[in-house]
């Protein structure tokens, strides 16, 4: 048993008796055992089966694919892949296609509606994220990462605003949706301009590290004090745990650079050794998965996976 498991078996024990998601992703990330018939759970019990209930007869959610924000069809299937349903569930993949297939906009990303002018790099990472995770056919992303590739800035991550406002300087929020969705498409096998994504991922990795995770790189102050919030689900805001997470989940070795991350997300712990829930984003949802200002299962586990890889070298 690992020191890190052994000395918080208590927080195990509690996170194995939360919904099935948190159990699986508790067993494969911290224990290491990755059980497939928990896996195959989720989409019949708890929280995955809340949301796949909620479904519209079409087979998407809300009333569009991007409407309402947090109950739509995009935002849904961002959950039930964090959710880590498994990839083969019937009916996502079905309801997915058609929207790479009818939405592509006038600039070649994927429009948040169909046949918009100008699409969204958010969008377009996060649609990735869900989309290569359920195995969407390769050629059905290569517009898609034609137009991320396009929109890669100057020092070195991504803006949503790029191509709207003409904004100059990249944002951690966009960054880190564009990193999330090349890290699915480049673990689902997908090769096409494998060369130029990889180097489109160091250079974004870089941005975060020189901005250390949430602080500006010019006078070292606190970028913006939700980043280090921990809300949950995140949905496409960033913060230092989410970004923390993927960069564990990316196999990024340990940089000097994410001390002061580490050491935040270690001071937010409770006396009761979990993370809390914070304030919900607003806007309408299918169901509340945790109660706010509570200890959260979510934020514990991620917290727990991240100091497994870091918490050591730090």
């Amino acid at each position: 048993m690992s020191g890190l498991v052994r000395n918080n078996k208590a927080i195990i024990d509690w996170l194995l008796s939360g919904d099935v998601a948190v159990q699986y992703q508790t067993m494969r990330d911290l224990l290491g055992e990755d059980q497939v018939q928990l896996q195959n759970r989720i989409s019949t019990e708890g929280w995955g089966k809340h949301y796949l209930a909620a479904r519209n007869l079409d087979g998407g959610w809300g009333d569009t694919f991007y409407k309402p924000f947090w109950t739509s069809t995009h935002y849904t299937l961002l959950e039930l892949k964090r959710l880590q349903i498994a990839p083969t569930t019937p009916g996502l993949l079905e309801t997915i296609v058609p929207i790479a297939e009818r939405q592509i906009s006038r600039d070649g990303g994927l429009g948040d509606t169909v046949g918009c002018r100008k699409s969204d790099v958010c969008v377009n990472g996060m649609f990735l994220t869900y989309a290569c995770y359920f195995r969407i056919p390769e050629a059905l992303t290569r517009s898609i990462v034609d137009f991320l590739l396009s929109q890669k800035m100057k020092d070195g991550g991504f803006n949503c605003m790029s191509n709207r406002s003409g904004a100059v300087h990249s944002s951690l929020h966009s960054t880190l949706s564009v990193l999330e969705g090349f890290l699915e498409y480049r673990r689902a096998g997908y090769s096409y301009r494998q060369g130029e994504i990889k180097v489109a991922v160091d250079s974004s990795q870089e941005f975060i590290l020189k901005h250390r995770f949430f602080r500006s790189d010019r006078t070292g102050a606190v970028i913006n004090p939700d980043f280090l919030k921990m809300p949950y689900p995140q949905y496409w805001r960033y913060n230092v745990l989410k970004a923390l997470d993927y960069f564990r989940d990316a196999c990024v070795p340990f940089d000097p650079r994410m001390k002061d991350a580490l050491s935040d997300i270690a001071a937010r712990r409770r006396a009761d050794g979990k993370w809390p829930r914070q304030a919900a984003l607003p806007g309408k949802v299918h169901f509340v998965m945790e109660p706010p200002r509570g200890p959260s299962r979510w934020n514990t586990l991620i917290a727990l996976r991240v100091a497994k890889v870091y918490a050591t070298s730090a």
